[in-house]
């Protein structure tokens, strides 16, 4: 090795057995490797060498540079390890078998009707997925036969972000991702599609006792040959009568959404009010709960699915509000308050 190369190899090895802390690692790795240090400058020799000379002197400082990155990682994972131990030697001595000092705390009771009614389904035969709550606009409107500049997106007050991605206005925004995720199921073995997607959206709501910018839908897709609007109505009272233990006062009324046709508005009787009107149904004795109806030929088509040979229902249940019947909470605005008032009633649940 080139005497030069060989001696700032010694001499680093020298100050590193020196470096006691990361600070002094990159004050070292500055020294060897910034654009003025002495493994760098050791390249401006090679113009004054041959271009034999120049091969054999480029390839050992190359060496050199890849001896000098790797003993500054290696010694930086060690200091960090000790520097970690040394916190945890520093940490005082605690009991852990010894019960907590605060009060126990409990499950939003949107998670713990989000659970129930996962469960439900699932006895039923439906998976549970996941989605992103960032989507892009595709996903969120056009997949779901909601065009640009269509007035049906005027009636969801959408966030947008910088990037051209929006936050979810709806769990429909996961529509087209499950069917592409099932379709090969059902096309090539027969097995039907039945999925649940509960998730968070977003929407610039005017908040009131029955409205709010942030709350939880949970989407619902059922797609095979012959589905008809008859096998909506037995999942959904079968899922209601099991969370709330009893048969509810339903009404189907017509409604309009993009994605299904015809389309539905599955509404309740108002449980605070027993139907006869409050805040938290708008004074109509009836709370809106569940969107649905037969899944659009055209959304059908964007997932690779055939509209003529299958058909399909979808529903976006409002697990927020559903949350407020079972529970008789009258303003919405509580869930997301962080009321401790509100929220630690679900402690034994």
């Amino acid at each position: 090795m080139n005497s030069k190369i060989l001696e700032v190899k010694e001499q680093f090895l020298e100050e590193l057995k020196s470096s006691e802390n990361t600070q002094n690692l990159e004050v070292l790795r500055v020294k060897y490797l910034g654009k003025k240090g002495l493994v760098t400058e050791l390249m401006k020799e090679m113009k004054d060498l041959s271009n034999e000379e120049k091969k054999s002197f480029g390839q050992e400082v190359n060496t050199l540079k890849g001896e000098v990155t790797d003993k500054i990682t290696e010694r930086t994972k060690e200091l960090k390890e000790l520097e970690i131990q040394k916190e945890i030697d520093s940490m005082p001595d605690f009991d852990i078998s010894m019960p907590p000092a605060i009060n126990e705390g409990s499950y939003h009771p949107v998670t713990l009707v989000q659970r129930q009614v996962e469960n439900i389904f699932k006895s039923m035969g439906f998976a549970v997925e996941d989605y992103s709550e960032i989507v892009s606009d595709y996903e969120c409107f056009e997949a779901l036969n909601i065009p640009k500049h269509h007035p049906a997106r005027d009636m969801q007050d959408t966030y947008y972000l910088d990037n051209g991605q929006l936050l979810k206005s709806h769990t429909s925004a996961a529509q087209n991702a499950i069917y592409k995720k099932y379709k090969d199921a059902l096309i090539n073995d027969g097995v039907p599609i039945k999925a649940i997607f509960p998730g968070r959206c977003f929407r610039n709501e005017a908040t009131d006792a029955c409205h709010e910018n942030t709350f939880f839908q949970m989407e619902g897709v059922m797609v095979d040959k012959d589905i008809s609007i008859s096998n909506l109505i037995y999942f959904m009272k079968t899922m209601l009568s099991e969370v709330f233990k009893k048969d509810l006062k339903v009404r189907l009324r017509p409604g309009f959404f993009p994605f299904v046709e015809p389309g539905f508005e599955l509404d309740i009787s108002c449980l605070i009010c027993g139907g006869e009107g409050c805040p938290s149904c708008k004074h109509s004795g009836w709370l809106e709960l569940c969107p649905c109806g037969m899944i659009h030929p055209e959304v059908l088509k964007a997932g690779g699915i055939d509209p003529d040979e299958y058909t399909g229902f979808a529903f976006g249940l409002g697990l927020t509000r559903l949350v407020m019947m079972k529970y008789g909470i009258k303003d919405i605005r509580d869930l997301n308050s962080g009321s401790l008032k509100t929220l630690t009633q679900f402690i034994d649940e």
